[in-house]
Protein backbone atom coordinates (compact mmCIF):
# COMPACT_ATOMS: atom_id res chain seq x y z
CA UNK A 1 0.00 0.00 0.00
CA UNK A 2 1.35 3.49 -0.54
CA UNK A 3 0.30 6.88 1.09
CA UNK A 4 1.71 10.54 -0.76
CA UNK A 5 1.20 13.70 1.27
CA UNK A 6 2.53 17.19 -0.01
CA UNK A 7 3.72 19.00 3.11
CA UNK A 8 2.24 22.57 3.54
CA UNK A 9 3.19 25.61 5.00
CA UNK A 10 1.82 24.79 8.54
CA UNK A 11 3.46 21.63 9.19
CA UNK A 12 6.97 23.08 7.48
CA UNK A 13 9.73 22.08 9.83
CA UNK A 14 7.75 19.09 11.25
CA UNK A 15 9.76 15.59 11.16
CA UNK A 16 8.51 12.11 9.09
CA UNK A 17 6.84 10.91 12.23
CA UNK A 18 5.23 13.92 13.07
CA UNK A 19 3.70 14.08 9.58
CA UNK A 20 2.80 10.44 9.45
CA UNK A 21 0.91 11.21 13.34
CA UNK A 22 -0.25 14.25 12.61
CA UNK A 23 -1.71 15.34 9.04
CA UNK A 24 -1.65 11.97 8.21
CA UNK A 25 -3.19 10.47 11.30
CA UNK A 26 -1.66 7.17 11.05
CA UNK A 27 -1.68 4.82 14.34
CA UNK A 28 1.03 3.76 16.47
CA UNK A 29 0.47 0.33 15.25
CA UNK A 30 1.08 1.32 11.53
CA UNK A 31 3.37 3.66 11.83
CA UNK A 32 5.84 1.10 13.41
CA UNK A 33 4.92 -1.47 10.71
CA UNK A 34 6.42 1.15 8.49
CA UNK A 35 9.44 2.34 10.30
CA UNK A 36 10.82 -1.06 10.77
CA UNK A 37 9.47 -2.91 7.60
CA UNK A 38 8.48 -0.48 5.04
CA UNK A 39 9.74 2.27 3.14
CA UNK A 40 9.74 5.81 3.83
CA UNK A 41 10.85 8.55 1.35
CA UNK A 42 11.05 12.22 0.58
CA UNK A 43 11.26 13.75 -3.01
CA UNK A 44 12.33 9.99 -4.27
CA UNK A 45 15.00 9.93 -1.65
CA UNK A 46 14.97 7.12 0.63
CA UNK A 47 14.74 8.18 4.47
CA UNK A 48 15.91 5.96 7.24
CA UNK A 49 15.68 8.64 10.04
CA UNK A 50 11.98 8.97 11.60
CA UNK A 51 13.81 12.57 12.68
CA UNK A 52 14.11 13.90 9.17
CA UNK A 53 12.98 17.42 8.97
CA UNK A 54 10.40 18.16 6.39
CA UNK A 55 10.12 21.71 4.27
CA UNK A 56 7.20 23.14 2.64
CA UNK A 57 6.37 21.25 -0.93
CA UNK A 58 8.41 17.97 0.32
CA UNK A 59 6.87 15.07 -1.47
CA UNK A 60 6.20 12.21 1.27
CA UNK A 61 5.81 8.91 0.26
CA UNK A 62 5.11 5.84 2.80
CA UNK A 63 4.72 2.20 1.61
CA UNK A 64 3.68 -1.02 3.17
CA UNK A 65 2.80 -4.27 2.55
CA UNK A 66 -0.82 -5.58 3.63
CA UNK A 67 -1.36 -9.23 4.16
CA UNK A 68 -4.34 -11.09 5.01
CA UNK A 69 -4.28 -14.21 7.59
CA UNK A 70 -7.28 -15.65 6.27
CA UNK A 71 -8.18 -18.79 3.80
CA UNK A 72 -9.35 -17.57 0.31
CA UNK A 73 -12.58 -18.90 -0.22
CA UNK A 74 -14.21 -18.69 -4.08
CA UNK A 75 -17.41 -17.48 -3.65
CA UNK A 76 -19.63 -14.96 -5.73
CA UNK A 77 -19.68 -11.53 -3.91
CA UNK A 78 -22.14 -8.49 -4.70
CA UNK A 79 -20.02 -5.53 -4.55
CA UNK A 80 -21.36 -2.18 -4.39
CA UNK A 81 -18.18 -0.04 -4.69
CA UNK A 82 -14.38 -0.89 -4.37
CA UNK A 83 -11.32 1.63 -5.20
CA UNK A 84 -7.44 1.52 -3.48
CA UNK A 85 -8.43 1.95 -0.18
CA UNK A 86 -11.96 0.03 0.52
CA UNK A 87 -14.47 -2.69 -0.88
CA UNK A 88 -18.10 -2.66 -0.09
CA UNK A 89 -20.41 -5.63 -0.60
CA UNK A 90 -23.33 -6.52 -0.10
CA UNK A 91 -23.96 -9.23 2.65
CA UNK A 92 -26.59 -11.89 2.10
CA UNK A 93 -28.29 -13.60 4.55
CA UNK A 94 -26.33 -16.58 6.41
CA UNK A 95 -22.96 -15.54 6.24
CA UNK A 96 -20.46 -15.42 8.43
CA UNK A 97 -18.24 -11.92 8.71
CA UNK A 98 -15.42 -14.12 10.74
CA UNK A 99 -14.67 -17.56 11.30
CA UNK A 100 -15.70 -18.24 14.54
CA UNK A 101 -13.82 -21.72 15.01
CA UNK A 102 -11.17 -23.41 13.78
CA UNK A 103 -12.03 -24.41 10.18
CA UNK A 104 -14.94 -22.66 9.74
CA UNK A 105 -15.59 -21.56 6.09
CA UNK A 106 -17.07 -19.45 3.56
CA UNK A 107 -17.67 -16.38 5.64
CA UNK A 108 -17.33 -13.21 4.32
CA UNK A 109 -13.56 -12.64 5.12
CA UNK A 110 -12.62 -15.77 3.27
CA UNK A 111 -14.80 -14.85 0.45
CA UNK A 112 -13.13 -11.08 -0.12
CA UNK A 113 -10.01 -12.81 0.24
CA UNK A 114 -10.89 -15.31 -2.66
CA UNK A 115 -12.10 -12.06 -4.38
CA UNK A 116 -8.48 -10.71 -3.77
CA UNK A 117 -6.76 -13.61 -5.14
CA UNK A 118 -8.27 -14.03 -8.26
CA UNK A 119 -8.04 -10.19 -9.07
CA UNK A 120 -4.51 -9.82 -7.63
CA UNK A 121 -4.51 -7.69 -5.16
CA UNK A 122 -2.52 -7.61 -1.89
CA UNK A 123 -5.05 -6.40 0.48
CA UNK A 124 -6.22 -6.27 4.29
CA UNK A 125 -9.18 -7.55 4.81
CA UNK A 126 -10.24 -5.45 7.91
CA UNK A 127 -14.46 -5.31 8.28
CA UNK A 128 -15.08 -1.90 9.82
CA UNK A 129 -18.39 -3.39 11.72
CA UNK A 130 -20.30 -5.93 12.59
CA UNK A 131 -23.24 -7.52 11.15
CA UNK A 132 -25.05 -10.71 12.54
CA UNK A 133 -25.27 -13.80 10.31
CA UNK A 134 -28.60 -13.48 9.13
CA UNK A 135 -28.39 -9.43 8.73
CA UNK A 136 -28.02 -8.74 4.89
CA UNK A 137 -26.75 -4.93 3.59
CA UNK A 138 -23.12 -2.82 3.31
CA UNK A 139 -20.55 -4.35 4.96
CA UNK A 140 -17.40 -2.11 4.69
CA UNK A 141 -13.87 -3.52 4.17
CA UNK A 142 -10.81 -1.50 4.51
CA UNK A 143 -8.08 -2.76 2.73
CA UNK A 144 -5.33 -1.29 4.71
CA UNK A 145 -4.44 -0.49 8.30
CA UNK A 146 -4.66 2.93 7.28
CA UNK A 147 -8.27 3.00 6.00
CA UNK A 148 -9.56 0.99 8.98
CA UNK A 149 -8.11 3.56 11.69
CA UNK A 150 -8.95 6.63 9.64
CA UNK A 151 -13.02 5.11 9.54
CA UNK A 152 -13.00 3.87 13.18
CA UNK A 153 -11.39 6.75 15.53
CA UNK A 154 -14.75 7.19 16.63
CA UNK A 155 -18.51 5.70 16.30
CA UNK A 156 -19.31 8.83 13.96
CA UNK A 157 -17.12 8.49 11.50
CA UNK A 158 -19.44 5.92 9.30
CA UNK A 159 -23.09 6.99 9.47
CA UNK A 160 -25.20 4.15 8.79
CA UNK A 161 -29.11 3.24 8.62
CA UNK A 162 -30.80 0.16 8.98
CA UNK A 163 -34.31 -0.80 7.29
CA UNK A 164 -36.41 -3.36 9.39
CA UNK A 165 -39.73 -4.33 9.85
CA UNK A 166 -41.01 -4.58 13.68
CA UNK A 167 -44.43 -6.52 14.79
CA UNK A 168 -47.20 -4.29 15.63
CA UNK A 169 -47.68 -0.75 15.35
CA UNK A 170 -45.46 2.32 17.29
CA UNK A 171 -47.22 4.85 18.73
CA UNK A 172 -44.63 7.49 18.01
CA UNK A 173 -43.64 8.44 14.36
CA UNK A 174 -40.34 8.36 15.24
CA UNK A 175 -38.04 8.51 18.59
CA UNK A 176 -35.14 7.24 20.28
CA UNK A 177 -35.11 3.90 22.81
CA UNK A 178 -32.03 4.70 25.28
CA UNK A 179 -31.59 1.25 27.34
CA UNK A 180 -28.52 0.04 28.66
CA UNK A 181 -27.91 -3.79 27.18
CA UNK A 182 -25.80 -6.36 28.26
CA UNK A 183 -25.46 -10.36 27.93
CA UNK A 184 -28.51 -12.56 29.70
CA UNK A 185 -25.75 -14.68 31.52
CA UNK A 186 -21.91 -15.23 31.73
CA UNK A 187 -21.00 -16.86 28.28
CA UNK A 188 -24.57 -16.54 27.07
CA UNK A 189 -24.74 -15.62 24.01
CA UNK A 190 -27.62 -13.52 23.89
CA UNK A 191 -28.40 -10.20 24.89
CA UNK A 192 -30.87 -8.16 26.68
CA UNK A 193 -31.55 -4.58 28.72
CA UNK A 194 -29.81 -4.47 32.29
CA UNK A 195 -29.22 -1.88 34.58
CA UNK A 196 -25.35 -2.61 34.62
CA UNK A 197 -25.57 -3.27 30.76
CA UNK A 198 -23.67 -0.89 28.21
CA UNK A 199 -24.98 2.44 27.32
CA UNK A 200 -27.33 1.49 23.94
CA UNK A 201 -28.99 4.60 22.00
CA UNK A 202 -30.83 3.75 18.58
CA UNK A 203 -33.03 6.20 17.23
CA UNK A 204 -35.65 4.85 14.26
CA UNK A 205 -38.67 6.84 12.19
CA UNK A 206 -41.57 5.00 10.39
CA UNK A 207 -41.65 4.55 7.10
CA UNK A 208 -45.02 2.67 6.56
CA UNK A 209 -47.15 0.34 8.56
CA UNK A 210 -50.10 -1.62 8.31
CA UNK A 211 -51.23 -5.44 8.49
CA UNK A 212 -50.17 -5.67 12.42
CA UNK A 213 -46.29 -4.57 11.47
CA UNK A 214 -44.01 -1.40 10.93
CA UNK A 215 -41.22 -0.95 8.59
CA UNK A 216 -38.60 1.84 10.01
CA UNK A 217 -35.30 3.09 8.97
CA UNK A 218 -32.70 3.12 12.06
CA UNK A 219 -29.47 4.68 13.12
CA UNK A 220 -27.50 3.54 15.68
CA UNK A 221 -25.88 5.90 18.03
CA UNK A 222 -23.87 3.38 19.49
CA UNK A 223 -22.81 -0.11 18.79
CA UNK A 224 -23.64 -2.96 20.94
CA UNK A 225 -24.18 -6.61 19.80
CA UNK A 226 -28.07 -7.16 18.58
CA UNK A 227 -28.40 -4.06 19.98
CA UNK A 228 -31.54 -3.00 17.48
CA UNK A 229 -33.25 -6.62 18.08
CA UNK A 230 -32.69 -6.46 21.92
CA UNK A 231 -34.28 -2.62 22.09
CA UNK A 232 -37.51 -3.52 19.66
CA UNK A 233 -38.33 -6.79 21.53
CA UNK A 234 -37.61 -4.78 24.99
CA UNK A 235 -40.25 -2.33 23.94
CA UNK A 236 -42.68 -4.86 22.56
CA UNK A 237 -42.02 -4.79 18.95
CA UNK A 238 -39.88 -7.76 18.08
CA UNK A 239 -38.29 -7.88 14.69
CA UNK A 240 -40.48 -9.67 12.19
CA UNK A 241 -38.98 -13.74 12.14
CA UNK A 242 -36.30 -12.96 14.87
CA UNK A 243 -35.95 -16.23 16.35
CA UNK A 244 -34.21 -15.54 19.10
CA UNK A 245 -35.72 -12.12 20.38
CA UNK A 246 -39.56 -12.72 19.27
CA UNK A 247 -41.10 -15.12 16.99
CA UNK A 248 -41.03 -17.82 14.12
CA UNK A 249 -42.49 -16.57 11.01
CA UNK A 250 -43.87 -18.90 8.54
CA UNK A 251 -42.12 -17.41 5.32
CA UNK A 252 -39.33 -15.10 6.55
CA UNK A 253 -36.35 -17.63 7.65
CA UNK A 254 -34.49 -14.48 9.65
CA UNK A 255 -34.94 -11.07 11.51
CA UNK A 256 -35.99 -8.83 9.10
CA UNK A 257 -32.91 -6.16 9.18
CA UNK A 258 -31.33 -5.05 6.32
CA UNK A 259 -27.96 -2.65 6.44
CA UNK A 260 -28.95 -0.27 4.29
CA UNK A 261 -26.78 2.63 3.66
CA UNK A 262 -23.62 4.19 4.89
CA UNK A 263 -22.27 7.77 4.16
CA UNK A 264 -18.92 8.69 5.52
CA UNK A 265 -15.66 10.94 4.36
CA UNK A 266 -13.12 8.90 2.47
CA UNK A 267 -9.93 9.06 4.70
CA UNK A 268 -7.98 9.61 1.41
CA UNK A 269 -9.84 12.15 -0.83
CA UNK A 270 -11.99 13.69 2.23
CA UNK A 271 -15.13 13.19 -0.13
CA UNK A 272 -18.20 12.10 1.24
CA UNK A 273 -19.33 9.21 -0.22
CA UNK A 274 -23.31 7.73 -0.18
CA UNK A 275 -23.78 3.63 -0.62
CA UNK A 276 -27.18 2.37 -0.59
CA UNK A 277 -27.68 -1.88 -0.60
CA UNK A 278 -30.70 -3.01 -2.20
CA UNK A 279 -33.78 -4.50 -0.19
CA UNK A 280 -33.35 -8.05 -0.36
CA UNK A 281 -36.53 -9.94 -2.07
CA UNK A 282 -37.81 -11.50 1.72
CA UNK A 283 -37.92 -8.45 3.07
CA UNK A 284 -39.65 -6.60 0.15
CA UNK A 285 -42.46 -9.67 0.27
CA UNK A 286 -42.86 -8.94 3.71
CA UNK A 287 -43.94 -5.39 3.06
CA UNK A 288 -40.84 -3.06 1.83
CA UNK A 289 -41.97 -3.45 -1.81
CA UNK A 290 -42.69 0.11 -2.29
CA UNK A 291 -39.43 0.96 -0.13
CA UNK A 292 -37.15 -0.11 -2.60
CA UNK A 293 -36.83 3.08 -4.58
CA UNK A 294 -37.06 4.82 -1.35
CA UNK A 295 -34.35 7.88 -1.00
CA UNK A 296 -33.44 8.50 2.66
CA UNK A 297 -34.01 12.36 1.61
CA UNK A 298 -37.76 11.79 1.23
CA UNK A 299 -40.52 12.09 3.85
CA UNK A 300 -41.99 8.88 5.19
CA UNK A 301 -45.11 7.03 4.16
CA UNK A 302 -47.24 6.14 6.70
CA UNK A 303 -49.48 3.46 5.38
CA UNK A 304 -48.73 0.14 4.08
CA UNK A 305 -50.62 -2.55 1.55
CA UNK A 306 -48.86 -6.38 1.76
Amino acid sequence: MELRYQVDRDHAGCCVRQAARGPLHLSEKLWRRIKWNGTITVNGSLVRNPSHRLEAGDRLVLRWEEKAAVIPVHLPLSILYEDEDLLAVDKPAGMLIHPTWSGARDTLVQAVGGYFHRTGQACGIHPLYRLDRDTTGILLVAKSAFAKHALTRSHSQIYREYLAICEGHLEHPRGRIVHPVGRVGEGVDRWTVRPDGRPAVTDYEILAEGEGRTVLRIHLLTGRTHQIRVHFAHEGHPLLGDPLYGNMHPTLRRQALHAWTVRFCHPRTGKELFLQAPVPEDMRKEGCAHIASFSPGQGSSRFLRI
